[in-house]
């Protein structure tokens, strides 16, 4: 029996696990929808689950690659996901709580789960894969399952909602009882299951001076802020496109208003959503339904999902400096478009939505500006790669420290985003993705220039 046969149980299980960091981390935005709505919340509160999410990374980065050189590969991955587990079981507590602040911290502690899964979950499909191309191949299925899960988040959660202004945490149970269950299923058949130890060559030297020691190299710190602003472009470009999409139009919280005053069957928290936007307390949307819209964010992952694909194919022909230049000139066209495209300008796109309480897939109309940014997908598909790549060369021994300072700034997929909220409230959320073009901008710089390394006088070995 061969090496990848003989693991073909708990390699099924890490991809699975790659499939459920993605599935975890892109809950957060579609629930500011919720938590929007439920809680009566301006758009920069909304989006703070999302904010919690990967906070989380900022706080654990460093202290997941300590845990991991002391108990290993596998009991990392058996407390990242117990961790998983409790942080979504306390999301959904938050439901039968009605409380914003017990769902924040389901979401701060399921960021840590995500954060440590992301330290383990490749090395450790590598090794099971037994290294080399194998090894390599199998993290990529991982990475397409990744996509596929991010694709399928958005639309799943859209339709569970339903009308975005009577949108409940409890709307969403069905997508936290699955996560629970794939945490407790994995759970059990990891501890279960013998496999091999990822085996790093640990340098002798403290990680404090290693970590010194790479911030010493220009070429790589503004490569760490370039992480920083893709994780906050990936993650901001379609979560706030989301709430624009699904927030009531003035005319439809005009109509909502009204209805009220009836009582024909119009909740206090969506009346009171509607009224702050009549008054002009909250920034008016486009009052999309929120399977539409979840259609369109998934077609965002999707193409993210296609451009992973493309990279895995001819990034070797391709080098890293002109994947990242190329991608980020074209993102920011296509987010300037969306910008300045007038609202009113429809296509068809596919996407899912509820009629007559009959789910139905094919082509809506939807504002081009959407299309737009969700084929900003395919420019942020090849980044994380492209970054990494260029801001480790020539690193040598510092290589390792300099992956866990990455993992920190994974934490700019909730601080941008969240910037990126507050700006569409006391703006629009047109005006708001001028955050995204400043961050496609400094990607643009640092594919063009900023990768350089300047400090090639500095030992690495």
């Amino acid at each position: 029996m061969s090496k990848s046969k003989s693991y073909a149980l708990p390699i099924f299980m890490m991809i699975l696990l790659f499939g459920m960091i993605s599935f975890v981390t892109n809950l957060a935005a579609p629930m500011g929808i919720v938590l929007k709505n439920q809680f009566n919340v301006p758009n920069s509160l909304g989006m703070l689950g999302n904010f919690a999410n990967f906070i989380a990374y900022a706080v654990m980065g460093i202290p997941g690659g300590i845990l991991l050189q002391k108990v290993g590969y596998k009991r990392t991955a058996l407390i990242a996901i117990a961790i998983g587990f409790i942080g979504v079981g306390i999301q959904y507590l938050s439901g039968h709580a009605e409380s914003f602040g017990v769902y924040l911290l389901g979401a701060f502690i399921a960021g840590f789960s995500m954060c440590l899964l992301n330290i383990v979950v490749n090395p450790m499909l590598n090794t099971l894969g037994g290294g080399g191309n194998k090894g390599n191949q199998l993290i990529q299925v991982g990475g397409s399952f990744n996509s596929v899960m991010a694709t399928f988040t958005p639309v799943f959660v859209g339709i569970l909602i339903g009308e975005a202004t009577k949108a409940r945490i409890t709307d969403v149970f069905p997508i936290m009882y699955i996560a629970m269950g794939v945490f407790a299923l994995v759970f059990f058949i990891l501890w279960a299951t013998s496999i091999p130890e990822p085996h790093a060559d640990l340098p002798k030297e403290p990680l404090g001076g290693l970590m010194a020691g790479a911030l010493k190299f220009r070429h790589f710190v503004l490569g760490a802020i370039a992480i920083f602003v893709y994780v906050g472009v990936e993650v901001g470009t379609p979560g706030i496109a989301n709430l624009y999409m699904t927030t009531p139009s003035v005319e439809k919280a005009q109509e909502i208003v009204a209805a009220y005053s009836t009582q024909s069957g119009i909740s206090e928290d969506a009346y009171t959503t509607a009224q702050r936007i009549v008054d002009g307390k909250d920034t008016p949307g486009l009052g999309i339904a929120t399977g539409i819209a979840g259609g369109v964010v998934g077609f965002y992952w999707l193409l993210m999902l296609v451009g992973r694909l493309f990279g895995a194919g001819f990034g070797h022909k391709i080098s890293s400096r002109t994947m990242l230049s190329s991608a980020s000139f074209v993102g920011l066209v296509l987010v300037l478009l969306a910008i300045f495209w007038p609202v009113k300008t429809l296509m068809s796109m596919p996407s899912f939505n509820v009629e007559a309480g009959v789910l139905k897939f094919g082509l809506v109309p939807v504002p081009i500006k959407f299309f737009f940014l969700a084929l900003v997908g395919l420019c942020t598909s090849i980044m994380w790669g492209s970054i990494f790549n260029l801001a480790v060369e020539g690193l040598g021994k510092y290589l390792a420290a300099a992956s866990g300072i990455f993992m920190t700034l994974v934490a700019g997929g909730g601080i941008l985003p969240a910037i990126q909220g507050w700006v569409a409230d006391i703006a629009n959320f047109d005006m708001s993705y001028w955050v995204i073009v400043a961050g496609l901008g400094y990607l643009l710089f640092y594919g063009v220039i900023g990768n350089k390394n300047v400090n090639k006088d500095i030992p690495v070995v």
